[in-house]
């Protein structure tokens, strides 16, 4: 008889909501906690159980997925004053899956190794729609160990999971690269959407030509129909790619590696959080060309209804 294997989501917002109830789904017994209390009654709603802090859920847990913002909220679930570390099992593996410094993924799994717990350096791309579904695709690296105590939560959220290594370190540095070309693609496809808007083409014909056309990508056709509707409720806001972008960046930095794409874009997304839009969905980096040259978007549909 299979030993009962019970998994852990620290991080319900809407990429770890969707990899807990996905869990859940698989048939794993599922623990969640996060900050706010309404989304842990969620995951409780929906079949899973719920703890008021890290703390709470880690001693019943084999596996403990972590995915909050970045490296500061990690450190303070894993290490905080009610932080989880200190409560797991010796042999337990978290899942570190926030998009993070390779350096900071590093350092963490030889912190989680004085505690005799493993790590799977586990980044994770597919958005809210993959999350829900249990597809996503992680970019891991770990010890074979750490993939053997991970497996059962990895197959539960995951249709691809790549081995890049047998330490932490190369799964971040994917991500960061996954990072880079997510990030410069969204802001030319902004900057493409409002040239053509200024130009006099209607934004819906533009959209239906390039996305059948060589000029098209993942991130030009998934997040240009978000401008056409008028819809700027983050799925991953603008804020997400100040800071993957800013990643990107000082990983250039200390590989004295120049990265100008990158760097354009990241101004971009900086120009749009300057201006207010740090919470809107990343989409909404192309309002920089609305203040600055005025070009009219498309309203939101209730908008135009009223």
């Amino acid at each position: 008889m299979t030993e009962k294997r019970i998994a852990g989501v620290i991080g319900l917002g809407s990429m770890g909501m969707g990899a807990a109830r996905s869990l859940v789904a698989s048939g794993v017994e599922t623990w969640g906690t996060d900050v706010r209390a309404e989304s842990v009654a969620d995951i409780v709603a929906n079949g899973g159980k719920g703890a008021a802090s890290p703390a709470e859920l880690a001693s019943k847990v084999d596996a403990l997925l972590v995915l909050v913002v970045n490296a500061a909220q990690t450190e303070s679930v894993l290490f905080g004053e009610t932080g989880a570390v200190k409560h797991m099992k010796k042999g337990a593996v978290v899942v570190a899956s926030s998009t993070v410094p390779a350096a900071y993924a590093r350092e963490l799994e030889g912190r989680l190794a004085e505690y005799g717990l493993l790590m799977v350096d586990a980044p994770v791309s597919g958005g809210a729609a993959k999350a829900a579904t249990g597809e996503m695709t992680v970019m891991g690296s770990g010890t074979p160990a750490a993939f053997e105590a991970a497996e059962f939560l990895l197959n539960g959220i995951a249709s691809k999971v790549y081995r890049l290594g047998d330490q932490a370190g190369p799964g971040s540095t994917v991500k960061t690269i996954n990072q880079l070309l997510a990030g410069v693609h969204i802001a030319a496809a902004a900057e493409a959407m409002a040239l053509g808007i200024r130009a006099g083409v209607a934004p819906a014909d533009l959209f239906e030509v390039i996305s059948n056309s060589a000029g098209a990508s993942w991130m030009f056709n998934n997040r240009v129909p978000h401008i056409l509707d008028g819809d700027y409720a983050p799925l991953s806001a603008v804020n997400i790619f100040v800071k993957d972008l800013g990643i990107v960046l000082e990983t250039g930095k200390e590989l004295t590696f120049p990265l100008p794409l990158s760097a354009a874009a990241h101004q971009q997304f900086l120009g749009a959080a300057a201006a207010g839009l740090g919470k809107e969905d990343d989409s909404a980096v192309i309002k920089v060309f609305q203040k600055l040259a005025g070009i009219d978007l498309p309203e939101a549909k209730d908008a135009k209804d009223d």
